[in-house]
């Protein structure tokens, strides 16, 4: 679950500048999805200092990774929509062959990593 400060917001952003489909909304908490992987977001409760978003907190822990038929697309939406630019997509060497990745952070704090479906299939090949 992320963490949010406003979750009508953060659903509008993921909706809009990541393609999710919300599933379902309760006001301050949503599920949404980006193709067949659900994700769930809930917006800060001052009550409960142990569960805060990345920009109260000031770090983020936590890293969302997504797998793409085309990272570089998918990056490159969410930064035009206001994401700040990670680690530039490339070419990355990995157990299992050349695996392209990289990644940017939402408006809301939350680092992500985008890559090919490389990683999705059997190991060792």
């Amino acid at each position: 679950m992320l963490i949010v400060p406003d979750a009508d917001a953060a659903v509008a952003w993921y909706t809009s500048a990541l393609g999710a489909t919300a599933l379902w909304d309760l006001g301050g908490v949503a599920g949404l999805a980006l193709g067949s992987a659900a994700f769930f977001l809930h917006e800060v409760n001052p009550a409960n200092p142990a569960e805060t978003s990345p920009g109260r907190a000031g770090v983020t822990s936590s890293r969302i990774e997504v797998f793409t038929d085309d990272p570089d697309a998918f990056v490159e939406r969410a930064v035009a929509a206001g994401a700040t630019a990670g680690s530039p997509v490339a070419d990355r060497e990995a157990p299992w062959g050349t695996h392209r990745q990289g990644g940017f952070i939402d408006p809301f704090g939350h680092k992500w990593s985008v890559g090919d479906r490389s990683p999705l299939g059997p190991f060792p090949r």
